[in-house]
């Protein structure tokens, strides 16, 4: 059970560092609704986006 809440916590992490008032409505609503699953993991494809996400920010 500790790393299902692990897992999720750094997932909602992963989600606020990327998130801001400053990115297209499109991107802020997908960040939301990952932030609203009732699951601890990603699909590949939800993991693709994040990840693309992540570098585009922090670049």
């Amino acid at each position: 059970m500790r790393e299902i809440c692990d897992a999720y916590g750094g997932l909602r992490l992963r989600i606020n560092r990327v998130y801001s008032g400053a990115l297209e409505e499109s991107v802020q609503k997908f960040l939301e609704m990952l932030g609203k699953l009732n699951r601890a993991y990603l699909t590949a494809l939800e993991e693709k986006l994040l990840k693309v996400l992540e570098s585009e920010i922090k670049d």
